[in-house]
């Protein structure tokens, strides 16, 4: 039998899994990636082929053919034209640019006065490449051929011609590091209009290597301020700085007008001053000369020395800790100028000691002539008549009324023979042509003076107040330095000065002035010797001097040296001084016209008196040399009738011409104290006064005797009343 194998249902045996495929990104980055290199290989290349062939073309055309894209581009960025006349290169020489130019220019703004801020015959330079992408500029050598700079401000001052944007506040030229330079020829002109300043200054030659000149570098020019020539001197002291933008330290000279200034200081740049300290010095033979040059007028003054420290703001050049000598006195203070649309000076000044003839020039001497020749001279170089000493020269109209001032003024001491002067405190204010010296003060042998005095030259003529108050002040320390001594004297004095005129000089607003002058005397004692000589009580006098008692005091009850001022003539209004003894009384008056004196004192006795003379003490001559006449024509006159009596009759008998029989009436001291006029004066019996001047003189301008007075009064006076 046939065996069948049994048929059985195997499973299938599973297929294998198939490997997986390779990845395709490898390769493809891999060829990219190659690729790539290749393009940038490529592209390298071109790039370096390209380099290489502008390099090639600059090297060959020296790149001449960039003259004009030159010019857009540099004038673009300065926003000013810029040109190139001459030969002009610009190419790889071989890793370092080579720039030469010849007979470039860069523009100014068209409101500057001269047409280019840059221009040069020929600038040759190497720079460094990088340098002109970031970093510091950098050229690695230079030279420079005749280049001019004009640096100038604008009339507003807000622009300037080395900002180079029409914009406030413009990128201002910045000077590169410089390796090696030859600088030949330079000149800079600057010109501010607001100082009215104008400089042109020429540099030294400059040759530096690795970055440093080694030397100083020097600057020397001249110019103009205000219409003044000046001409200066200046040394860069740090140029190798300067070169590299670094700290300028500069010190200048400068001499004007009589005038040498010196200025030290560091500078952050080359052109900018602005807040920068500087330490100033200035001397000369007139500080007024100095002052002149940017038009503040001051009274002339001796030789001066003066240091300060400046520093510019704006509008503001600001003086401190300023101090110094002027003539023989010392100053120190602050001083500042604002040169806005006015000029302006605010100033506060202190000084120790003031020589006397130091202050002359505040009433129009000059001091120089008043030192050496005196004050007479002084009026004299004023244009003021012989012999006199009022000086007559006249304000500086238009030149008060271009600036302003304000000052402050104190001062410790006056040093003066014959003046007790000290602490003095002055206001002065300057405003467009008026100026006040308001309060104006100092004490005076223990007393004080307060005035104001006004010059309005904005009325014309100019119009001229004189208010002068002087407080209580003993009259022995007042008059000390004209032989009155102190011991002894208890009288004190007060009064004042008012007037106002009109005139362009002090002559001449006290020429035309009107008001009153009055000096009162209250109670108090005087030397015998201070006052005899005007009683002319000759029998008292001789006693005394003979007992050796010239110093026991003689009592005032009251006393009034008054006048009324009209048209610049002073009329006695009224002279009036009781003693116990006498009744002084005075006529006359003075004039500020000629200067001329014409006054005449008398001391009518109250008790029965021997041997007086009883004739009027005669004060004539002018301001200049006041003439003292004792002897009268009327004592002449009693002399001589003594002698005629003594003659006929007996010696005794010529005793009799001068015996006083001590009638005079003493006064009510009421009106005295308080200054009236003599029509208000009265006795202690309150009767008028007909002893005392009535305000007029005793001569009208026709020469005739003015009216007013009783005959017999005028006969107890000199003939010239």
């Amino acid at each position: 039998m046939d065996t069948a194998t049994p048929a059985t249902d195997t499973p299938a045996t599973p297929a294998a899994p198939a490997a997986p495929a390779a990845p395709a990104a490898p390769a493809a980055t891999e060829r990219r990636r190659s690729c790539g290199w290749r393009i940038a290989r490529n592209i390298a290349l071109a790039l370096v082929g390209l380099i290489v062939a502008i390099w090639l073309v600059l090297y060959i055309t020296k790149g001449r053919f960039l003259k004009h894209p030159f010019e857009r581009f540099v004038g673009g960025q300065t926003h000013r034209p810029v040109t190139v006349a001459g030969d002009f290169q610009l190419y790889f020489a071989p890793f370092r640019i080579k720039f030469l130019a010849e007979k470039m220019t860069i523009t100014n703004p068209g409101w500057a006065t001269k047409p280019y801020l840059f221009q040069a015959e020929r600038i040759d330079t190497r720079i460094a490449p990088l340098s002109l992408i970031w970093g510091k500029r950098r050229l690695y050598w230079l030279d420079l051929a005749n280049g001019a700079v004009d640096l100038e401000w604008n009339a507003a001052h807000t622009a300037n011609t080395w900002t180079f944007s029409d914009k406030k506040g413009g990128k201002p030229l910045e000077f590169p590091r410089i390796d090696v330079a030859t600088v030949r020829g330079t000149t800079v002109r600057y010109r501010d209009p607001r100082m009215q300043l104008l400089a042109d200054l020429r540099v030294e030659d400059i040759r530096s290597t690795d970055a440093r000149i080694g030397k100083a570098v020097g600057v020397d020019g001249d110019g103009t301020i205000r219409g003044t020539p000046f001409r200066v001197t200046a040394q860069l002291l740090s140029p190798d700085a300067t070169v590299n933008r670094g700290r300028n330290q500069l010190v200048a000279r400068a001499w004007a007008a009589h005038n040498i200034v010196d200025v030290s200081g560091t500078l952050p740049s080359i052109a900018g001053i602005e807040g920068v300290p500087l330490q100033t010095r200035a001397r000369g033979r007139n500080l007024s000369e100095l002052l002149g040059i940017i038009g503040v007028v001051i009274p002339n003054t001796r030789s001066y020395r003066l240091k300060a420290q400046l520093v510019q703001q704006g509008q503001d050049y600001v003086f401190t800790r300023m101090s110094g000598t002027v003539g023989k006195s010392d100053v120190a203070g602050k001083l500042t100028i604002t040169n806005g649309d006015r000029l302006h000076l605010d100033s506060v000044l202190t000084t120790r000691s003031l020589d006397i003839v130091d202050a002359a020039p505040f009433i129009g001497y000059n001091p120089d002539i008043v030192a050496t020749k005196g004050a007479i001279a002084a009026a004299a170089a004023t244009g003021a008549a012989p012999q006199r000493i009022m000086p007559d020269a006249e304000l500086p109209i238009e030149t008060m009324r271009r600036f302003d001032a304000d000052l402050k003024w104190t001062i410790g001491v006056v040093r003066s023979r014959n003046l007790p002067i000290s602490n003095i405190d002055m206001t002065l204010n300057l405003d467009r042509g008026r100026l006040a010296l308001s309060p104006l003060s100092f004490a005076m042998a223990r007393g004080n003076v307060a005035s104001d005095v006004v010059f309005d030259t904005r009325q014309r003529p100019t119009a001229v107040s004189y208010d002068i108050r002087l407080a209580p002040t003993p009259m022995g320390r007042l008059l000390a330095g004209y032989g009155v001594a102190e011991a002894g004297t208890t009288g004190t004095i007060k009064g004042r000065i008012k007037l106002d005129g009109r005139g362009d000089s002090i002559h001449d607003s006290l020429s035309t002035a009107a008001g009153r002058i009055a000096f009162v005397m209250p109670q108090g004692q005087l030397w015998t010797r201070n006052v005899q000589l005007a009683e002319l009580d000759l029998g008292t006098f001789v006693q005394k001097m003979f007992e050796d008692k010239l110093k026991k005091p003689v009592e005032v009850n009251c006393g009034l040296i008054g006048f009324t001022v009209r048209n610049g003539v002073a009329a006695a209004d009224p002279i009036l001084i009781d003693t116990t003894k006498n009744v002084i009384v005075g006529r006359g008056g003075f004039s500020f016209r000629t200067e001329a004196i014409d006054l005449a004192f008398r001391a009518d006795g109250k008790k029965f008196s021997l041997f007086s003379g009883q004739s009027p003490v005669g004060v004539g001559g002018v301001f200049a040399g006041p003439k003292l006449n004792v002897i009268s024509d009327q004592l002449l006159g009693r002399a001589g009738a003594g002698l005629g009596l003594a003659l006929v009759a007996t010696p005794v008998a010529g005793i009799l011409a001068f015996v006083d029989v001590g009638d005079a009436k003493s006064a009510a001291c009421g009106p005295v104290l308080a200054g009236a006029t003599a029509k208000a004066q009265r006795t202690t019996k309150g009767n008028a006064r007909d002893d005392v001047g009535k305000g007029t003189t005793a001569k009208d301008e026709s020469g005739k005797a003015s009216g007013g007075e009783k005959k017999d009064q005028r006969k107890k006076f000199l003939g010239i009343f």
